[in-house]
Order: structure tokens, then sequence, then C-alpha cells
């Protein structure tokens, strides 16, 4: 058995395949956690759902948790605030899902977004896709879920955690830094190497951890061409 967790895929669905199929060879007795932010800016936001809807019938486990971006297309698709995304980007995701506006997203895929939880915790990690305000007193940190989904900087307190490590996504950090702290078996590890952003050297790929042995697998934007590349 292999405990895996990857984030941030951004509608990067070849990619997101080819780690999972062919870099962890994913299996029966295997675990995948996926911490968000499955939709917007790369080009395909609906295949990514679909195929994260249907892994689970292969065998193995997976987890999948919100992200900031998860959270606004569902909130824009009722009505709650409209999506301040970049024209190009809005554009991108709604021709995606096939649909004109927002509002016209099929309902299975908002009521699969609005089932995600904000955390999940293993018995040696936490998992979450942006962090915590570790400012907090535990019990109310581990509720604020717009500082789970939104945060960016924070500083780790592991003994609010009850000792436990840190894995999460959200930042778009470059992939020599995250093999780093992998190596250093980090107290935190932030996992998002910005694979939407092709053009980026530092970025453009999917980092997945091993939760057993640190070991971090990287998959390059194998996507076809598409106009939201560079951070």
């Amino acid at each position: 058995m292999a405990r895996y967790v990857t984030t941030d895929i951004h509608g990067c669905l070849q990619s997101f395949q080819q780690l999972v199929e062919h870099k962890l060879i994913f299996g029966p007795e295997d675990e995948l956690y996926v911490l968000g932010d499955y939709v917007n800016k790369g080009p395909d936001s609906r295949g990514v759902l679909d195929y994260l809807m249907q892994l689970p019938r292969r065998g193995g486990r997976v987890v999948c948790l919100r992200g900031n971006h998860d959270q606004e297309l569902l909130d824009a698709a009722r009505g709650l605030h409209h999506l301040a995304w970049a024209s190009a980007d809005r554009e991108l995701t709604l021709r995606g899902f096939g649909v004109g506006q927002v509002e016209d997203i099929p309902a299975r895929y908002l009521q699969w977004l609005d089932d995600l939880p904000y955390q999940y915790e293993l018995p040696d990690f936490v998992l979450v896709h942006a962090g915590f305000d570790f400012r907090l007193p535990p019990a109310e940190m581990r509720r604020d879920w717009p500082t789970m989904l939104n945060i960016k900087e924070f500083v780790f307190d592991a003994s609010r955690l009850g000792g436990k490590r840190l894995v999460h996504g959200h930042v778009p950090t470059p992939t020599e830094e995250v093999q780093r702290r992998a190596d250093n078996h980090a107290q935190a590890i932030g996992l998002d190497t910005g694979c939407v952003y092709r053009h980026n050297p530092e970025l453009s790929h999917l980092a997945a951890l091993n939760l057993d042995t640190f070991k971090l697998m990287l998959q390059p934007n194998i996507e076809a061409e598409y106009p939201i590349a560079r951070r």
C-alpha cells in the first residue's frame, strides 16, 4: 500500500492522468489525497472532475479536499458572487464545461464540489488546501474555513496539530524548493508546483508526495496549447 498526496490540478487533465497512471501507478491497495483547486486556469476543468469522480471505481481510496477556486466556482454558480477571474480565464473554464455562463454548469459537478471537506486528518499528517492561522486556538483554527482555503503565509506550529506534519497546496512554489523540503522531511510541505503555469520553467509540474517514504514525483505539464500559461 502507498499513500500519495497531490494538489492544484487546475484543469490540467492530461498531466494529472499521466501522474496517476504512469508515475504513481495507482492501484487498488493505494490511497490518493488531492488537496483541491481542480478547476480554473487550465484547459479542462470538467475533464478533471469527471476523472476524479470515476477514479474510485477502479479501486484504491481517493479523498478530495476543497480548494479556493473550487469554492469560488461553486459560489458563483449559486449566485453568491461573480467570478473575479480575468476574462480569458473565465472563458476557458466555461468552455471546458461546455456552457456560456457559470449558472449553467451541470448540477452533478456543483454537488460534488459542495460535498468536499476542507481538511483531512491522518494518524501522522493533517491535509488542507492552503494552511491554517496558527495564531488561533487549535479548535478555532480548525473551523476557520476561509483561512484553510486562502491563507498564503503562516508560521507553522506542530503543537497545534497534535505534533502531526502538515501538507498543503495553494501557493505555487518552485520545484527545487518542494524537493528540498521533501528530502528534509519538513514538518510542513507545500506541494503546489504550479503545473498550470507551463511557461514558468521553475514551476510547470504536478507534484505528488509519498507520505511514507517522502519520495517526491514530478509530472511535467503535457497539456495542449491554452492561453493562461505564465504566472
